[in-house]
């Protein structure tokens, strides 16, 4: 079993293209082709330097032009050594033969030969490098005969630069020898003969078609060569074959035949379904036939056609032996029957089999379905030819006999699912190993059972063997193993050969009448060039067991397939699999669909005292239409003589919906976050909810809350409602060249707004806005109102699909996604144009011309300075100006003064020298006074041992001084010489921008170099590749020369590039970061409502990097100086998740289509570029995969939750670009850590839990708010003390109103500085209760008033008990008296009021009767009928 399995491991075939399987078939014909030698030094010099034990080999391939499309196998020689330069022979012989036969005898059918080198890194792995290319024709254009009259005359192949991946381009059409792309290799060939080779022929069975092979190689089945390096195919001899013969065979199906095929026809049925291929009755599916297929295998292939025969239920070939039983006990027989099992009635002779350990038997079981044709399904027994029937293999075996085995009995484990199988098809998956032990999964997926031997009597008189042989245990069944859509009916006569006929290879009855299938059907997971010829893909087999359900918290990923035996080429070939994520569309959950304000919402406006927003000259501003269309003309934009915009958003009210339920709780005060255009992100103050006298109740639309902003105080003052913010887009805050960037950013954008409880710091949802309304377009001014739906986004816990409904912005919204509408935001929006001539600044303040070369000529002068000067080269004259030593130089002023500052603790830094400057003042002043009041001789011996002391201290001064300038001279010196040789540059980086320049390196010496790059930042590199080189030219319109292998490298050392006396060489360079330095969105703007442009962000540091150019010897040629200023980006997504703490959130999300998304590259129409992605975080991971056209592309995101309640921020880049150059969108993640908590409750009745709150460092007063009050409440209810580091317990309740599963967000705030203190995330699986009682009315729609109706309730108990009433919608239903007490045995009337519909429908109202632990007692169900 082992040899079979390495041999069929190791010898996996590409069929050819399937369009060839569509042509008449033709005789094979063998070849054999003898490689001589290599002719010509094909290894490259530089490979030889870096590479060690370099060898050479040769490699063939098969390979159709007319498709471009490479098949069979790739076949190696020997690896032969390679001499090192100048010793390297020009010949490698080889004399290898390789043998091969193909059916395929087309001219465009060739044989491809491929030079390639190998040999060891320094490391110590194995490289391998592709030095060349031949194309080997087999056939002639004239007739199927090999190329040349003379086939046995040596040839010389002709070779070529590349690698033969090259032949998969479009562009290369045949000829390919002549196509303009082919580079020849010139004084290089390979000398080799191709001939037929007749005597291949009698090993045809043994050697697959196309399947290129040494005659070194053991065949399986072939005697070997004489001697022991003897070539056994050039005669090849085969082995004496071994009839066998199989008795007894029956197959057992876990875990009954009748269960296995009941799923396996729902199965077939929801395949269908899906696929829109369905019959008119999809529950008239039957099973028509069940085959098997059995065949011997080499390891290599089939080596006679497999056997076909048909398999009967075990109990219908023993009622067939009982012709006395009536069909009344043929029923019930069948009835009380256990599992049964698929029996072969007849013996198998298999005379091709050989004694040789790859030799196996193969088992495939083969189910045949069609749907029948007449309408009481009895029509199987006599197929017509118009029914269509088609087959899926379910399971199949394998078995290799033993040498020295001659009779016995086997029973071996059946396979299914993904894994490799000889047939080359999908089979119907096996059930899940993840739960099962070892001994389960040898028998979960079935058994195959036989008696082996190698005589002819065997068993011939026990063709079904029950009576003797023992059956593994089935379990009893109460139905017969028929499809559970029609009754049991007898096998049809034919369809089942008699025991005594002979059975060979052939097809039955039920294939022979099967038409062929359409090209719709034909489904397979593998591409169609991948399917052998005679592989039947279906809709069944195409169903992996990788696929599962999926979960919204994470998507587990870990259910592999494990595939048994050694995979091709040493290595596990990856599934064509997809990680099954709910994807999330993008935008599809935070756009939010805007309306026109209403008249009286513009009444409610002007009435409520919000101020006017004025243009630059003090007058209204400009009102325009939101539904008007916009006409954007960039050139009237840039024409503008009113070149400063100025920004205002205005957040007005915040309304209620009409819809929601009574009871649900509107926050009293919110706040809300955003990010406009490269501003930082922006948090608003909070903002109290004043409400407004009787709002609502003519429209929804109307407000019902407005906006006053909160002092300090926590007061407000709702006469002046409303808040402001500005933001100042002008020239100086703009880049050279960005208004264009801004203006189509105002075009094509949206704003998303998000709306949060400023009270329980809850996300209430997400509001979005087009921007384009504030395109001036030559006006001074313009005002836009916006009514925008708030929509909060719910996900459910488990999603078991990935499609979805089209909403109503033309996306898919995933099933387990859904949308509220929170509420209405009433927003205003401005853009009032201001001329800039009174806000021009400084030359210098402006950021410099955005030129793409640099040049080093002007350094190449010194400016002069002193060797302590610091500040480097001045703009102005070269006048310097005398001043102290102690005031330049910072640790020299240290060493000067360290005795003024033994007694105690100075300051530091600046601060050290100016103290030392006064207080040697302040002895000087007082040795004066000393030397003036000096009339004794005390007094004038003092003042003299004080000048001493002085000049003592002054000459130990100068002595400091002589040494550190002695110290310091070199090294001064040399910093004051780099000045004449340094550039400097500033770069204005945004995050995934990358900055191209090109830096103009000369050589001013008359000796040529060899110029070494060091560069000391990693996100500042050189532009090795000559494409990349091309792209940014392009991009940036830059003219200056391009060259090809410029840069020499030398693993991971610098690169290297040559310069000749006096030239100068373009060096291209690209500055690009993917670290965000951008400020955190949780800072909040404490008072002021101007938002200023910010010239330079102080939370974003200025970034340097240096780039030095040495010569040989290691001295410097040039130096680059590199100022990055890094500038905020654009942010054109937000997304927030709520995760569990410390695991990994998995999640998709689906990028829209491509050529909608904004500044979307403009491509061939129908042809999508490639999406590539980065992510800032390095800790995350990011990727995307490559579909097929019209495929929708997702993101996958991987990335690890902290503790609770940290939140993790980063930033996902979206490019369509292969060199990652300009980033098309950018993503903002929050992903909040919670606690996770998971409940299992009963809808209607409460659930207690107590989780576990720990006090921080300080007292805080805190409270706890639930995302939904209604189902989860809390005790402690208010406000309460939690002491610091304490630990109290927090009790929560829940009683969920709808079943199902869900989320439910309880946060803990500090209510005095509204801070996060904890938060949990409580997963609900809610179930529905057990309904005793069930009522339908009928009501009136439409009439404006409710409606009374009574029903009664018995209390079951002999004692008095209390109850209480709930309902899942009270909105629509109301109780007299929400709590009553009723005696032992009595009946009380529950009144109940149904509120009023203002249109037909029906819904179902449940009625909780709980009981005083609020346990469910009974539940009611109330059909409400509206008409």
């Amino acid at each position: 079993m082992h040899d079979w399995q390495r041999v069929f491991d190791e010898n996996v075939l590409v069929p050819p293209h399937p369009q060839r399987a569509r042509q008449p078939l033709k005789e094979s014909t063998a070849f054999q082709c003898v490689l001589q030698r290599l002719d010509g030094p094909l290894i490259k010099q530089g490979v030889l330097e870096v590479l060690s034990e370099v060898g050479c080999h040769l490699r063939m391939s098969l390979f159709d032009v007319t498709y471009r499309h490479f098949f069979g196998r790739t076949w190696k020689t020997t690896v032969r050594p390679v001499e090192p330069l100048p010793r390297q022979s020009s010949t490698i012989i080889f004399n290898e033969t390789v043998y091969f036969h193909t059916s395929l005898t087309h001219p465009t059918i060739v044989a491809v030969v491929e030079v390639v080198a190998e040999g060891r890194r320094r490391d110590g792995t194995l490289q391998t490098l592709s030095c060349g290319f031949g194309i080997l024709r087999i056939f002639s254009n004239t007739s199927d005969s090999p190329s040349s009259a003379s086939a046995s005359e040596d040839k010389r192949l002709r070779l070529y630069h590349g690698t033969p991946r090259a032949l998969l381009h479009p562009l290369l059409q045949d000829p390919i020898e002549q196509n303009k792309h082919m580079s020849l290799i010139e004084s290089c060939s390979l000398q080799f003969t191709l001939r037929p080779h007749p005597l291949l022929e009698p090993v045809f069975h043994l050697l697959p078609e196309n399947l290129l092979v040494s005659g070194l190689q053991h065949i399986p089945g072939l005697l070997p060569a004489h001697g022991e390096t003897g070539d056994a195919l050039r005669k090849p001899r085969l082995q004496k074959p071994v009839t066998w013969y199989l008795d007894d065979v029956f197959f057992t199906l876990y875990p009954s035949l009748e269960k296995f095929e009941e799923e396996l026809l729902e199965l077939l049925i929801s395949d269908r379904s899906r696929e829109g291929d369905s019959p008119p009755d999809a529950s008239a599916l039957e099973v028509l036939e069940r085959r098997l297929h059995v065949g011997v295998h080499n390891g290599l292939g089939f080596v006679q056609r497999p056997q076909v025969v048909v398999l009967v239920p075990e109990m219908e070939v023993a009622l067939a032996r009982s012709a006395s039983f009536s069909r009344k006990v043929v029923s019930s027989s069948k009835a009380s029957s256990g599992s049964q099992a698929l029996v072969l009635r007849s013996r198998l002779r298999l005379p091709e089999m050989v004694r040789h350990p790859a030799f196996a038997i193969v088992f495939q079981l083969e189910y045949v379905f069609n749907s029948p044709s007449g309408v009481d399904g009895n029509a199987a027994g006599a197929p017509s030819s118009s029914s269509l029937a088609w087959m899926h293999v379910v399971r199949w075996a394998v078995w290799s006999p033993s040498l020295e085995a001659s009779s016995g009995k086997v029973t071996l484990p059946l396979q299914g699912g993904i894994q490799p199988n000889p047939w080359h098809c999908l089979v119907y998956k096996v059930p899940p190993a993840s739960m099962s032990s070892e001994e389960v999964k040898q028998v979960e997926s079935g058994t195959v059972q036989f008696q082996y031997s190698l005589r002819p009597e065997g068993h011939l008189d026990t063709p079904t063997g029950h009576g003797s042989s023992p059956r593994p245990e089935r379990r009893p069944s109460r139905k017969p193993p028929t499809s559970p859509s029609r009754p049991p009916v007898p096998p049809p006569q034919g369809l089942v050969a008699p025991q005594d006929s002979p059975v060979g290879p052939g097809l039955s009855l039920s294939q022979l009448a099967a038409s062929p299938r359409s090209p719709a059907r034909r489904r397979s997971a593998k591409p169609a060039s991948q399917q052998p010829d005679g592989s039947e893909p279906s809709g069944a087999q195409a169903e992996f067991p990788l696929e599962g359900r999926i979960s919204h918290l994470e998507a587990d990923l870990s259910r592999t397939s494990s595939v048994p035996g050694i995979s091709v080429a040493e290595q596990l070939q990856e599934l064509p699999f997809t990680p099954v994520h709910a994807p999330i569309i993008v935008g599809a959950q935070t756009r939010s669909s805007g309306s026109q304000l209403s008249r009286a919402s513009m009444v409610r406006l002007q009435s409520s005292g919000f101020p006017e927003i004025l243009d630059a000259n003090k007058r209204p501003v400009e009102a325009v239409n939101p539904t008007d269309p916009v006409k954007f003309n960039p050139q009237k934009e840039e024409s503008d003589c009113l070149q400063s915009n100025e920004i205002v958003l205005q957040f007005l009210a915040f309304s209620r919906v009409l819809q929601d339920r009574q009871g649900t709780p509107w926050p009293q005060t919110v706040y809300f976050t955003f990010q406009f255009y490269r501003f930082p992100p922006t948090t608003t103050p909070r903002l109290q909810l004043v409400k407004l006298d009787e709002a609502g109740r003519a429209s929804s639309s109307l407000m019902s809350h407005v906006l006053a902003l909160i002092d300090k105080d926590g007061s407000f003052d709702a006469g002046s409602p409303g808040f402001q913010l500005r933001f100042l887009v002008d020239p100086g805050f703009l880049k050279p060249g960005e208004r264009r960037w801004f203006s189509r950013y105002l075009a094509v954008h949206s704003l998303q707004v998000d709306v949060w409880d400023g009270d329980s710091l809850l996300l209430i949802g997400s509001a979005a806005v087009q921007m384009k309304h504030l395109l001036r377009q030559g006006r001074p001014a313009v005002q836009v109102s916006h009514e925008l739906e708030v929509v909060a986004t719910e996900y459910e816990q488990d999603v078991m699909v990935v499609s979805g409904d089209v909403t109503g912005f033309g996306s898919v919204k995933p099933i387990g996604v859904h949308t509220l509408v929170k509420g209405w935001l009433h927003l205003t929006l401005a853009n009032i144009g201001h001329s800039c001539e009174q806000r021009v600044r400084d030359a210098r303040s402006l950021p410099p011309s955005r030129s793409r070369v640099i040049s080093n000529d002007g350094a190449s002068r010194f400016e002069g300075g002193g060797l302590l000067t610091r500040e480097g080269p001045r703009p102005v004259k070269n006048v310097v100006q005398a001043q102290r030593l102690a005031d330049v130089d910072s640790e020299l002023a240290a060493m000067l003064f360290t005795h003024s500052r033994l007694g105690g603790k100075g300051p530091q830094g600046a601060g050290q020298e100016a103290d030392a400057v006064c207080r040697r003042k302040l002895e000087r002043m007082r040795a004066v006074r000393l030397q003036e009041a000096g009339g004794g001789l005390g007094c004038h011996r003092t003042g003299v041992l004080a000048q001493q002391g002085v000049r003592a201290q002054h000459a130990r001064d100068l002595q400091v001084i002589a040494a550190y300038r002695e110290r310091t001279k070199a090294q001064s010196i040399a910093s004051a010489l780099s000045l004449a040789i340094t550039a400097e540059h500033t770069v204005y980086a945004t995050l995934g921008a990358a900055e191209f320049f090109e830096f103009m390196l000369r050589n001013p010496h008359n000796t040529q170099h060899t110029v070494t790059v060091e560069v000391d930042n990693p996100e500042l590199s050189l532009i090795l590749d000559s494409r990349e080189w091309r792209h940014f030219k392009d991009a940036a319109n830059l003219h200056t020369p391009l060259e090809e292998d410029m840069f020499h490298l030398r693993g991971g050392l610098a690169p290297q590039l040559f310069l000749r006396p006096r030239e100068t060489a373009h060096i291209p360079f690209k500055y690009q970061t993917f670290s965000a330095v951008q400020a955190s969105a949780g800072l909040r703007l404490e008072d002021g409502t101007d938002t200023r442009s910010p010239g330079k962000s102080s939370t974003m540091p200025t970034r340097h990097a240096k780039v030095t150019f040495r010569a040989g010897g290691g001295k410097p040629l040039a130096v680059l100086r590199l100022t990055v200023e890094p500038q905020p980006h654009v942010v054109d997504q937000v997304f927030r998740f709520y995760h569990p703490e410390l695991t990994f959130l998995k999640k998709g999300i689906r990028l829209p289509p491509w050529h909608t998304l904004p500044d979307a590259p403009v491509g061939i129409p129908g042809e999508a570029p490639q999406v590539h992605v980065r992510c800032s975080d390095p800790n995350v991971i990011c990727e995307t995969q490559n579909v097929g056209p019209g495929e929708p592309r997702d993101v996958f995101l991987k990335v690890a939750s902290g503790r609770s309640p940290e939140i993790k921020d980063f930033f996902v880049i979206i490019y369509m670009d292969c060199w990652l150059a300009t980033p098309i969108q950018i993503w903002q993640v929050h992903l909040h850590s919670l606690q996770r908590v998971d409940i299992s409750c009963v809808t209607g009745q409460r659930t207690h839990l107590s989780l576990v709150l720990r006090g921080t460092q300080t007292l805080r007063k805190v409270r706890a708010f639930a995302s939904h009050p209604q189902e989860l409440t809390t005790d402690p209810k208010g406000v309460f003390v939690l002491p610091p580091h304490g630990v109290q317990d927090l009790h929560v309740g829940v009683r969920p109103l709808r079943a199902g599963s869900r989320f439910v967000h309880l946060n803990v705030v500090d209510v005095d500085c509204h801070q996060l203190v904890a938060s949990w995330l409580v997963c609900l699986s809610c179930r529905p209760p057990l309904i005793s009682k069930a009522f339908e009315i009928t009501l009136a729609a439409g009439e404006g008033k409710g409606t009374n109706k009574r029903i009664t309730y018995t209390n079951p108990y002999p004692s008095r008990r209390t109850y209480h009433l709930h309902s899942d919608h009270p909105d629509l239903l109301q109780f007299q008296e929400d709590t009553f007490q009723v005696r032992g045995g009595e009946t009380y009337t529950i009144g109940l009021r149904f509120a009023p519909s203002q249109v037909a429908g029906e819904e179902e109202v449940l009625i909780y009767i709980n009981d005083h632990e609020d346990k469910n007692e009974e539940t009611f169900c109330v059909k409400v009928i509206y008409r």
